[in-house]
């Protein structure tokens, strides 16, 4: 992709990881041991949206390697079945876990590490564990994580934080090149247009 590509990956991103900061912010003390999604509390819950940032410094302060993944459609494609739930679900209750004792700070400080990470940086291939990827490609699947689990938030602290125009927008531009991209493409586009009541689950 071009540097422009990359640009707008990276605004997209930042609007996504600082609606998670305004979100957060709006939790009360008494509310992160209560229910967030399915199993996870509500602390567990924010740990793993928290992860879409601390990925972002991880894999860029590592080489980078041949690119295995053409897209960010292709990202998700390749995680299709990865890892079992209780796995998923532990790495949430981790990522809570280590928020700490003030997990608006930690929110905040995963935030501005994420940020300044990117601060210069080119477009350039990072290693994941499902293969090597652009960062241009890779940012949008840390924006749609972004997106989908603050609604997942929004909705279990019942506030009324609408997601920024433009991490909505990549969210379902992501969203439709995926079911595109493993054959679903069809059933979204009924589903979208109400023709179709159940949607296909695509991550």
């Amino acid at each position: 992709m071009s540097e422009g590509a990359l640009s707008r990956a990276v605004d997209d991103f930042t609007a996504g990881a600082r609606h998670l900061t305004e979100l957060v912010a709006l939790i009360d003390d008494d509310r992160w041991d209560g229910p967030g999604l399915g199993e996870w509390s509500l602390r567990s819950l924010v740990g793993h949206a928290s992860r879409s940032l601390t990925t972002v410094v991880s894999y860029l302060a590592e080489p980078g390697s041949d690119i295995e993944l053409d897209s960010t459609a292709a990202y998700f494609a390749s995680i299709q079945g990865y890892g079992d739930p209780a796995s998923v679900r532990q790495r949430g209750v981790d990522a809570g876990l280590a928020l700490g004792d003030d997990p608006r700070a930690g929110v905040l400080e995963r935030r501005d590490q994420a940020i300044r990470a990117l601060a210069g940086e080119r477009d350039r291939p990072l290693t994941t564990p499902f293969g090597g990827i652009m960062l241009s490609d890779y940012l949008p699947t840390r924006t749609f994580e972004l997106a989908v689990h603050g609604l997942d938030i929004s909705r279990a602290i019942d506030a009324d934080l609408p997601l920024p125009a433009p991490v909505l927008a990549s969210a379902l531009s992501t969203t439709t090149a995926i079911a595109t991209r493993i054959g679903q493409g069809e059933r979204v586009l009924l589903t979208l247009t109400g023709r179709e009541s159940e949607p296909p689950t695509l991550v």
